[in-house]
């Protein structure tokens, strides 16, 4: 059964949707977009490898924290219903509301700093986790479009049930048969057995008739009754559970049956595998390579977070153009990335770092276009249920890229190869969804018709011809 919202208003209660859900990416991804400052702290109060320590800050950004799943769970809700409010100006949104986490690694990077030097780690964690209980006002203001223009329904008789026992529309004919069953169950003690002698049927029917005993009767009938019916409503409810999880796998099934949602689920995942390690260990990398504290302008995970915003904003702008190929944007900042990250191990400068870091920034705005690639590839029906299993994956390359490249670092004493192999991750994730999305791929899939036979005249040669 397919959901048909409202025709998207591109406008009006939307432009707070896309403030409210602006503010609570800022709120929410902030600090641990910027938690490379903190990695630092990490790695000299806990004295481990920078593998072993990388996990905090992926593990605070991606899957596996009560903390994180939050974050998910905000990341999706700010999405999905930004895209049921805007249609037209989708992309617009899109950036603007994405932009908020940008801003906030932006300023998280710096007020993190600031607040460990006035209050130590555990006061500057206290503070941030203060700081994000602003998200409950800005929940408050988000109200999602209704499915069709008829009022809300009423709930159905199986969500009233606890009261008064009812089971959708087959409870009259079920309870019918729950009474023949009863009936049948202890129709023995009202008649008496053959093998019953007749002085003690007589005694059992004098019973029958006494006032207190079929009072007695009759509540024992009516208890029977009842727990007859609960458990027919526990046995629909674990029916019912039962077929919404059967839907839900089998729509499932169908999403990943759509060879470019497939490819995106891949793409997503080797991108955040290696993509997001630059923000955690940017800090380091420029530490490692013997850059000086005075050449820091500025912190480079502020550069990223503010190229971000940039970003964010510019292909957000371009995915609403008719002519651009959102798709086809989308895989073009991923093989560019993958340059720029292969390149980060010759840079030895402040100055280079920081171009490096601008470019990164810049192309990690493919966030905002995202969630518009996805609409545009499983439709706005199915966005929710395929963009949380996305994001699920795309949590998982978070929590899994900064240890591996932490590992690569303990294992050589340099970032050099740990950065090729994120190079190399988001540049395989582009190519296998260039290739899905390729129209000459279905060409090929499609069965080519046979061609007509060719029908050859053949001439007779005459008899009379010369010898």
């Amino acid at each position: 059964m397919t959901m048909e919202f409202k025709r998207s208003p591109d406008g009006g209660w939307g432009w707070v949707i896309v403030l409210v859900s602006f503010v609570t990416q800022f709120l929410c991804y902030g600090s641990p977009l910027a938690v490379g400052v903190l990695y630092i702290e990490w790695l000299d109060a806990f004295g481990e490898g920078k593998g072993k320590t990388a996990w905090i800050g992926s593990l605070a950004s991606g899957v596996g924290l009560l903390a994180s799943l939050g974050c998910g769970l905000l990341y999706t809700a700010t999405v999905t219903i930004t895209c049921q409010y805007f249609d037209s100006r989708r992309g617009l949104a899109l950036g603007l509301i994405s932009t908020g986490s940008s801003v906030g690694l932006f300023i998280y990077a710096a007020l993190q700093r600031l607040l460990i030097e006035f209050y130590g780690l555990d006061g500057c964690l206290l503070i941030v986790g203060a700081l994000a209980l602003n998200i409950l006002a800005c929940g408050s203001l988000m109200r999602p479009l209704r499915s069709s223009d008829r009022p809300l329904p009423e709930k159905t008789a199986l969500e009233n049930v606890p009261d008064r026992y009812l089971v959708y529309n087959e409870k009259e004919k079920n309870l019918e048969e729950n009474i023949n069953i009863l009936e049948k169950s202890y129709r023995g003690d009202e008649t008496c057995k053959s093998t019953l002698a007749n002085g003690d049927c007589k005694q059992e029917s004098l019973l029958h008739k006494n006032p207190t005993t079929m009072a007695h009767t009759k509540e024992t009938e009516t208890y029977k009754k009842k727990v007859a019916e609960r458990t027919y409503f526990c046995k629909q409810l674990a029916k019912r559970k039962w077929q919404l999880y059967k839907n839900y796998c089998e729509e499932t099934v169908t999403l990943f049956k759509n060879k470019v949602f497939s490819a995106l689920f891949i793409a997503i995942f080797l991108f955040d595998i290696g993509g997001f390690p630059p923000s955690l260990l940017m800090e380091d990398v420029a530490r490692s390579s013997n850059v000086k504290e005075e050449d820091f302008t500025m912190p480079l995970i502020s550069i990223i977070g503010i190229m971000t915003a940039v970003g964010k904003l510019i292909l957000g702008i371009l995915a609403d153009f008719k002519w651009i190929n959102t798709l086809y944007l989308y895989v073009a900042t991923l093989i560019i990335m993958s340059l720029a990250l292969c390149a980060i191990p010759f840079a030895k400068s402040y100055v280079t770092l920081a171009i490096l870091s601008g470019i990164v920034g810049f192309l990690t705005g493919n966030w905002s276009i995202f969630p518009y690639v996805t609409t545009k590839t499983v439709g706005i029906e199915k966005l929710a249920h395929a963009y949380g299993i996305l994001m699920f994956f795309a949590g998982l390359g978070n929590s899994l890229g900064p240890p591996i490249v932490g590992w690569f670092f303990d294992w050589t004493q340099t970032y050099d190869i740990a950065f090729y192999f994120s190079g190399f991750c988001v540049l395989l994730g582009g190519f296998i969804l260039l290739l899905a999305a390729l129209p000459s791929w279905d060409t090929c899939n499609k069965q080519v018709p046979k061609p007509a036979p060719t029908t050859f005249l053949y001439k007779v040669a005459s008899n009379s011809s010369n010898v």
